[in-house]
């Protein structure tokens, strides 16, 4: 069947959904999601966003400890776009709906995160993107130039290969012309034609067997991109969350905000000891990268499983007020936080690098924008700073909005685009061959392209991938679509873009930790 809209959104977290609402009052919105239109990273979003807000805080110093977070690799004329826009776009989330929490003055009670001098992150208990996207699809669901369509997952973005035209890496006019897109319920592929594309898929979590990451995290735009030779950049920098609840039967992993440490809690090894002091002049409030450097190297030389949050001095009122959701989650598990400490270790949480976009959000394809976590904007550089991704999002969700919509009117549908073809695929005859490719994937990222790497763990893990991507490229090619396999095999893409790119960056810088002898690390 096929399908023509005006905008293709391909992704329901706060990118999409902002620049869902920007655009409808110049078109008609597809907004398609592969799971429940409310699942997305966003709405696990614990801690804020992060803007400048008092006469105390200013635009130079969050450009400068964005700068710092991201070890200088952040380009700063985009860091100090976004900061400068940033409260403008925040105040827009408050009048579209969305509530933060106030103290009882009456002014919004402001957090502060690691890396960050200043008291800016706005929030909403410790549940602010569920708030965020709550507010957000309430207006998107009553505007009429919206239409969502949940449980439809995007294959691949439709470009002039698929008019049997060749594209090479050195194409300068590759466009794109929309998607094509499954409908999971149904088993059929659509073919979705639009004249601008939106990628935002958000993060790719479930590459690695640990992750604060939903299960929809699979980097599916990005891979989508590189296969249609868009350009990808700083997929080296995968960023540990330092305190994830210490689980081990429960995936995703279940996030420990980064505020409770903003609040007081104290980083402990399993005898109680302080050891943040020992790495970082700011202690359990030095940025994630350091943190989660710290504590992985903590558990090598101890041999434990996880180490302890000590939040037992908090007020229970102020706690429970702060944080509800994790006190209840805590409680669920037998650990009352003001008598136990609470156990925790590091997960993926977020990659900084992703689509390469400009200011405006466009990437190396005509017609094809990426914005939130898929896309990399220079913001975060080497590293991201604690909740400025929020920011970002709605910063750039704007700015595409903005241009996609002065373009739309000259823009005309492609009218050769073929239906997919099929032929030839049958149904998988033993599904165990995609969920253990899975598995092997994610260990081999997690045990070698994790905190810390060298080149000989890049090296085993780049060979060790290949054998699987040319397995799970065969099955592809003779098996009839599903969502798995695509997963699977968008899961291998980024897998490789992540070592790829590791092994290229010779020196330890940010999240990329190098610990071959021979590696100066920079300063």
């Amino acid at each position: 069947m096929h399908i023509k809209t005006d905008f293709l959104v391909i992704g329901s977290g706060i990118a999409g959904l902002s620049f869902a609402l920007k655009a409808a009052s110049h078109g008609k919105v597809m907004l398609v999601t592969k799971s429940n239109e409310d699942e997305s990273n966003t709405k696990y979003a614990q801690g804020g966003i992060a803007a400048v807000w008092q006469d105390t805080d200013s635009i130079e110093k969050h450009i400068e400890d964005t700068l710092i977070a991201g070890s200088y690799l952040g380009n700063e004329k985009i860091i100090r776009m976004v900061v400068t826009e940033g409260t403008e776009r925040v105040k827009e989330l408050i009048e579209l709906g969305t509530n933060f929490d106030k103290a009882e003055n009456g002014n919004y009670d402001l957090a502060k995160e690691g890396g960050h001098s200043e008291h800016r992150i706005l929030h909403y208990k410790d549940i602010t993107g569920f708030e965020i996207e709550r507010a957000l699809l309430k207006q998107v669901r009553n505007h009429k130039n919206i239409t969502i369509y949940d449980h439809y997952y995007a294959i691949d973005i439709i470009t002039q290969h698929h008019l049997g035209k060749v594209v090479t890496s050195q194409t300068q006019d590759i466009k794109c012309f929309g998607a094509y897109v499954l409908n999971t319920l149904n088993n059929k592929i659509d073919t979705v034609l639009a004249k601008i594309t939106i990628m935002a898929t958000g993060g790719a979590g479930h590459v690695y067997s640990t992750t604060t990451n939903p299960s929809i995290a699979t980097g599916d735009g990005i891979a989508m991109v590189y296969r249609a030779k868009g350009h990808v950049n700083d997929m080296e920098f995968v960023q540990f969350h330092p305190t994830s609840l210490y689980n081990p039967n429960e995936h995703p992993s279940f996030l420990i905000t980064e505020a409770m440490r903003g609040f007081g809690a104290e980083l402990k090894t399993q005898d109680g000891k302080s050891f943040m002091q020992k790495y970082d002049e700011r202690g359990s409030l030095a940025p994630r990268d350091i943190v989660a450097r710290a504590i992985d190297n903590e558990l090598k030389m101890s041999g434990a499983d996880f180490v302890y949050l000590d939040c037992r001095h908090f007020d229970r009122k102020s706690f429970i007020e702060h944080f509800p959701n994790i006190y209840n989650k805590c409680m669920s598990l037998g650990i009352d936080p003001f008598a136990k400490m609470i156990p925790v270790v590091p997960a993926q949480h977020y990659l900084c690098g992703g689509i390469l976009v400009n200011e405006w959000a466009e990437s190396t394809i005509q017609n094809l924008y990426a914005i939130g976590e898929c896309a990399c904007t220079g913001l975060h550089g080497a590293n991201r700073l604690a909740s400025n991704s929020l920011l970002e999002a709605v910063v750039f969700a704007h700015r595409a909005a903005e241009i996609a919509s002065a373009k739309i009117n000259s823009i005309d549908f492609e009218a050769l685009i073929p239906d997919w073809d099929a032929e030839g695929t049958e149904h998988a005859e033993e599904m165990i061959l995609i969920t253990q490719s899975l598995k092997e994937v994610q260990q081999i990222m997690s045990n070698y392209v994790g905190i810390v790497r060298s080149e000989l763990r890049l090296k085993r893990a780049f060979d060790r991938l290949e054998i699987l991507y040319k397995e799970n490229e065969a099955l592809y090619e003779k098996t009839i679509i599903t969502q798995k396999l695509c997963e699977l095999r968008n899961i291998i893409c980024i897998g490789y873009l992540i070592i790829k790119h590791a092994m290229r960056r010779k020196e330890s810088v940010g999240l990329h930790y190098m610990v071959d002898k021979s590696l100066r690390k920079k300063k």
